[in-house]
């Protein structure tokens, strides 16, 4: 899906994100789920998940799961 096609979700991104676009956006659709996409392409691609797979992730980024992608 495109992010286009979600004209009514309120993307927001983490106060981490750098000053030069390179964020990841996310957004909580009425269905529940939730979407993710690209600052730097916001009509670009959506990936959209449930809220347990976000949970999974979430808590996977803060116990370090992976913090090698960054080293």
């Amino acid at each position: 899906m495109t992010a286009g096609h979600l004209p009514d979700a309120a993307w927001r991104k983490s106060a981490y994100s750098g000053s030069v676009g390179n964020c990841v956006e996310l957004a909580s659709l009425l269905d529940g789920e939730i979407a993710v996409r690209n600052s730097r392409y916001p009509d670009g691609p959506a990936l959209i998940y449930t809220r347990d797979e976000i949970a999974a992730f979430l808590s996977g980024a803060k116990d370090g799961e992976f913090d090698d992608l960054i080293v």
